[in-house]
């Protein structure tokens, strides 16, 4: 009788959010059990080229600390370079997980539930990577408490007049915000497996964080409505940190730059690759933590919509950038857009970057390509390297060339600023990998509300 009545739920729902017949008690299996496994062999050597690559990272750190800025491939006039493009990159890349988390949870998305704790996760280690650079990029990065406003003897504040200055508010608020979201959202699941620990060390330490959870009810009323404001409060910083971070750029009077289409195509554009590398991280762990009953084909078609949307609205971005600088009639507009990024030394970096942010995305408008796994990633991965392209081409191809032709030069990047790149990936890696070893990939609380919510509106359904 189960068996067809589940038969009978699939031919009505194809594409589920949860696939199988599961309680409360498989699921805590499947979600929590892989926390108290040895690590397996591929997640050790994962592990260890992550290290590897971090050490990279911090060879790049020790050289550019001992021996300046001049060890990386900046000049005049391309004054910004690596730095500021990873920093671009990185901070993009982080907003999906505040996205999925605050805004689907307000919109009242179901999907949301079995991917929003990789999306928090992969954002608090990516708005980590993104603030070394402007650190490293200060020269003196042992003064970078200057930039805040505490009570000096010396009565200097700093200048709140400056885009970079708003950069450390809007992407300090950002971690402190997604840090909270993320660990309320633990809380729960930290109490299971203190609950579930065999050993005295492990519950200690998940009891700690877990901050004497019990599940009643007065926890749950708070919970939720902790849960909620902060939601909230997320909401406004999807729109906010990336509009800041464009106006870095916009505010300025360089041809390339000066566009008031900046705040909204950098939104997008950072919402875009933020949900690419979800998807990049989220298609491998879904295979080896065995999780392909609650991520299934369903949230990947949902993923890759939002990207087919996002990708749209980016290359209106492009179509606007150009018609403007054609429309206005200035020339050194106009020698940036069609002479420097699609003719100049760098037009291999910008047709990649049209490849990968444009004709790669379009291919989402078919099911086979939302519902094909393997493609999805490999589709995620060139999204990710085309905006990395896009933040070069922004950066480098409007700095190479300015009002002054004596003043061109070309921008080479030295193998400084290629270990802090790789450094900074491999970094991000290890840290996505020990969250996957010692927490919950996927809330497993908040699965097992939606599992009943489901059977409900399925009970409900068939009894009419």
């Amino acid at each position: 009788m189960a068996e067809s009545a589940l038969q009978a739920r699939r031919e009505l729902d194809p594409l589920p959010l949860i696939e199988g017949r599961h309680d409360d008690g498989t699921l805590n299996k499947t979600l929590l059990d892989y926390v108290w496994q040895r690590p397996q062999p591929g997640w050790l050597t994962l592990f260890f080229i992550g290290m590897g690559g971090t050490g990279l990272l911090l060879a790049g750190i020790a050289v550019t600390l001992a021996k300046g800025i001049g060890m990386w491939g900046n000049n005049i006039p391309v004054a910004w370079a690596f730095g500021i493009i990873n920093f671009v990159w990185w901070i993009g890349i982080g907003h999906a997980g505040t996205l999925i988390s605050a805004i689907l949870l307000l919109f009242q998305q179901k999907w949301r539930t079995s991917i929003n704790r990789f999306a928090e996760a992969m954002t608090l280690f990516a708005v980590m990577q993104a603030g070394l650079f402007p650190v490293l990029h200060l020269g003196r990065p042992w003064f970078a408490y200057w930039l805040f406003p505490y009570p000096s003897t010396n009565s200097i504040w700093p200048q709140f007049k400056s885009p970079l200055m708003w950069d450390v508010f809007a992407v300090s608020t950002y971690f402190t915000t997604s840090l909270l979201f993320w660990y309320l959202g633990l809380i729960p699941d930290l109490a299971s497996l203190r609950d579930a620990s065999a050993k005295r060390s492990t519950r200690f330490i998940y009891g700690v964080f877990a901050i004497g959870w019990r599940g009643s009810a007065r926890h749950w009323h708070h919970y939720k409505i902790a849960y909620l404001l902060l939601a909230g409060l997320a909401t406004p910083l999807v729109l906010s940190v990336h509009t800041i971070v464009s106006w870095d750029f916009a505010l300025s009077i360089l041809p390339g730059w000066h566009t008031t289409i900046f705040p909204p195509y950098f939104v997008a554009g950072a919402v875009f690759s933020g949900f690419a590398m979800v998807l990049t991280l989220m298609v491998p762990a879904r295979r080896f933590l065995k999780l392909k009953h609650v991520i299934t084909l369903r949230h990947l078609e949902a993923m890759s919509k939002v990207m087919l949307l996002t990708g749209l609205i980016v290359a209106y971005g492009y179509l606007m950038e150009h018609f403007i600088a054609w429309y206005s009639g200035d020339e050194f507009e106009s020698h940036v857009f069609f002479q420097t990024r699609a003719r100049g030394p760098y037009r291999g970096i910008y047709y990649l970057m049209i490849f990968c942010n444009i004709v790669v995305p379009q291919s989402f408008w078919f099911p086979w390509a939302r519902r094909n796994v393997f493609y999805l990633w490999i589709a995620s991965v060139l999204i990710n390297v085309g905006m990395w392209c896009e933040r070069f081409v922004i950066v480098v191809t409007s700095l190479h060339q300015d009002f002054i032709p004596a003043n061109w030069a070309m921008y080479y990047p030295t193998w400084v600023d290629f270990s802090l790149l790789f450094g900074t990936i491999a970094f991000f890696g290890t840290l996505f990998l020990l969250f996957l070893k010692y927490l919950p990939a996927v809330a497993a609380t908040e699965l097992k509300e939606l599992r009943h919510e489901l059977e409900h509106e399925w009970l409900e359904g068939a009894k009419r």
